[in-house]
């Protein structure tokens, strides 16, 4: 079966077929009731590092917007036909970025949300859409990022030079790794240019303090040697002269290889065993491959054991990967289908993890911020959302569900079966929260989480984006806790001002909501005792510090 990262290898739309599996050779090998307990953890290869270690997210950082400043000037990625807008009759996706978080956006030929609002999608060439990207995976301790890139050569050459400049920057501003991932999918010269590519312009890069090492080296991984299809056609003999030339350069070298590199059969051509074994970290792909919970654990017994085994005996790390499943596929089960991978890469004791995809909107496997209902959809697109099997999962939920995986692997948390987060916010009465915006009546702005909820909360927004919603949850005795959606923090109150600086729920997080008789609401926080107001007339950060309730005291509750 051919495997193409441009388009998704769906197996069924209502998981795996017996059949199917059974042409890419799981089926027969082992059932899914005949998983082993516990694998014993095979050695690593190498140490700790910026891969060794840690979760890595596929980056394709490949979607324009005529009218962006792209080289391309395209709706490059979004719709088949780039020179006009998306639309029902011209997509490239099949499932809906959550927009709020973006400060530029482009007009699609969508009909309006659910809620209304314009169906506008955003442009990767912005740099503030690579730094919102990358503010994610800060926020959610998700560690490095693989960078896509194609054939630099032709037409799209210019756009992808200058997204390697855009991720370095938004990786240096937040404290995350990067490194280039090439995709050698139709690239028909690669055997010399891909060369030229790292020596004349990528090589730049691993000069950055944000540039993923390990053991000492940049990291480089080559995606596609090896695959029996006509997209990758090459020999051995040639893939193995690039990888060794890059090992000869001073890189640690990754190779995303075919599900069935270790037998050599099925999706691997034969004769790259010698290829397989010269890189110093094995990815094996795996998107198409399982579609459930019980595909996870056949793959499990007659994968990744066996693989891991494979690696250990030939000094190579081991970084499988992890998928959130597709959405217009159902296969997510709110999170149930990529805890249990999680679950078994972590006992089986892999080296590192890599999530098929970040942003990759086009075959709907992306953990990035996707719309949670249809009120976030439009309308007349078809597409599903999040909540598509009647569980309510939060925009962010598969970021959150990442930064979870990541502590079991790094050993924060204990090897579990169940997701440490629930689709839904969870309250601390044990009830999901209401979500909410405030608006102060004395200058008629929303109350924001500043910065992502790093500075302090301030009534200065004219209209409600993700900094401006909070989860409104019970705190017991009839008060409340307000959980940012900036950061997933709540809100806490003391001596300073208001900020969404808390994990957890105690006295300086905790609020007694006031109705007044004009119908706003004031806020008594059990810190102070003292009224929560917005100080100097709305211009100045939130604080709880006014004994009675005036004009600046009052707030409108919008709920929705």
């Amino acid at each position: 079966m051919a495997v193409s990262r441009r388009k998704f290898v769906s197996v069924t739309a209502a998981g795996t077929s017996a059949a199917a599996l059974g042409a890419l050779g799981l089926a027969t090998r082992a059932s899914a009731s005949a998983v082993s307990p516990s694998a014993s953890a095979a050695p690593a290869a190498s140490g700790p590092g910026d891969v060794v270690g840690k979760v890595t997210v596929g980056y394709q950082g490949w979607f324009a917007c005529i009218g962006d400043g792209a080289p391309i000037n395209a709706w490059w990625h979004w719709s088949p036909n780039s020179s006009q807008p998306p639309s029902p009759s011209n997509t490239g996706i099949v499932a809906w970025p959550d927009m709020r978080d973006y400060t530029k956006t482009y007009q699609t030929a969508y009909a309006n949300l659910g809620n209304g609002q314009p169906a506008t999608l955003f442009s990767s060439y912005d740099q503030q859409t690579v730094d919102t990207h990358f503010q994610w995976m800060q926020q959610n301790n998700i560690d490095t990022a693989a960078l896509q890139r194609f054939n630099p050569v032709g037409g799209e050459g210019p756009t992808r030079d200058a997204m390697a400049t855009k991720v370095r920057s938004a990786a240096e501003s937040h404290g995350r790794k990067f490194y280039i991932m090439y995709d050698v999918t139709d690239w028909t010269n690669m055997q010399s240019e891909i060369k030229t590519d790292w020596t004349n312009k990528m090589k730049a890069h691993t000069a950055s303090s944000a540039y993923a090492t390990q053991n000492g080296k940049p990291v480089v991984c080559i995606w596609g040697f090896g695959f029996n299809d006509d997209k990758r056609p090459w020999a051995p003999a040639p893939c193995l002269d690039v990888v060794n030339w890059f090992k000869s350069q001073g890189c640690y070298v990754i190779g995303g290889v075919p599900t069935w590199w270790r037998t050599g059969d099925r999706d691997s051509r034969a004769g790259f065993s010698d290829v397989y074994h010269a890189f110093n970290m094995i990815s094996p792909w795996m998107v198409g491959r399982i579609g459930n919970v019980s595909d996870a654990d056949n793959f499990y017994n007659v994968a990744t054991v066996p693989d891991l085994a494979e690696c250990a005996a030939h000094g190579i790390d081991y970084q499988p990967c992890v998928l959130p499943g597709a959405v217009t596929l159902r296969q997510r089960a709110h999170g149930d289908f990529m805890w249990r991978q999680f679950y078994n890469m972590c006992r089986a004791g892999v080296q590192g993890i890599y999530i098929s995809m970040f942003d990759e909107y086009n075959e709907g496997n992306q953990i990035a911020k996707t719309a949670e209902s249809q009120a976030f959809v439009p309308t007349n697109s078809g597409f599903l959302a999040l909540d598509e099997d009647g569980t309510a999962c939060s925009s962010d939920y598969y970021l959150r569900l990442t930064g979870d995986g990541g502590k079991m692997l790094k050993g924060q948390i204990a090897l579990t079966a169940t997701r440490p987060t629930q689709p839904t916010t969870t309250t601390p009465g044990g009830g999901t929260g209401t979500v909410i915006s405030l608006r102060a009546r004395v200058n008629n702005n929303y109350v924001t989480a500043e910065n992502a909820g790093a500075a302090a909360l301030i009534a200065n927004r004219t209209a409600i984006g993700a900094w401006e919603q909070f989860d409104m949850t019970d705190a017991g005795g009839g008060n409340i806790a307000l959980r940012a959606h900036a950061n997933n923090r709540y809100v806490s109150a003391g001596s300073g001002n208001l900020i969404a600086d808390s994990t957890t729920v105690g006295a300086a997080q905790t609020f007694t909501l006031v109705h007044n008789s004009d119908g706003s609401v004031s806020l008594r926080a059990q810190a102070t005792n003292q009224y929560v107001t917005a100080e100097n007339a709305g211009a100045a950060p939130l604080v709880a510090n006014r004994a009675a309730i005036g004009a600046w005291e009052k707030f409108d509750l919008i709920t929705g």
